[in-house]
């Protein structure tokens, strides 16, 4: 941002720290008006004809911009997500193992990515691991949505799961 003699423009719109309006001013006089009240000349509207430049204290005004930003980081949510792999001939213990690590993992706001890994022969049975992630997706749609349906890439079928967000 362009603060005092950084500022090209020969004419400025003035804007005083209370936000009334001065007028348009030389670049020079403008600067003379900030130094006089121990502030800055601040180039905000550099696009503007002429281009408008408000007096403030522009290190007041980072400070504030910084901590705006550090409060906004703060609410931010990253979404991890993890994994949970299946074969197509899961026994039932096995997937009901598998099931509470998915279902701990949406509840605390991550997405699940649920995978059916196929070995050997059982690549000609895509049905069986479709029907492992039907069934998963069945078991946790009180918390989760299907982000993406289940397709093969390589040796592995997989799916997506979001947990839904109350509004």
């Amino acid at each position: 941002m362009n603060v005092n003699e950084t500022i090209r423009a020969r004419e400025v719109r003035l804007i005083d720290a209370n936000g009334d309006q001065l007028g348009v001013k030389s670049r020079d006089e403008a600067l003379q008006i900030a130094q006089t009240r121990n502030l800055d000349l601040v180039l905000v509207a550099p696009g503007a004809k002429p281009p408008v430049c408000r007096i403030m204290d522009y290190g007041k005004y980072r400070y504030e911009q910084q901590k705006k930003e550090k409060e906004a980081r703060k609410k931010q949510r990253v979404i991890n997500v993890k994994e949970v792999r299946f074969s197509p001939g899961i026994g039932d213990h096995d997937f009901n193992t598998k099931l509470r690590n998915a279902r701990k993992f949406i509840e605390n706001g991550d997405k699940v990515k649920a995978s059916v890994r196929f070995r050997g022969r059982a690549i000609t049975h895509k049905e069986l691991g479709q029907e492992v992630l039907d069934r998963l997706a069945d078991e946790v749609k009180d918390i989760a949505s299907v982000e993406s349906k289940a397709k093969m890439e390589g040796r592995q079928m997989f799916m997506m799961l979001s947990p839904i967000t109350e509004k």
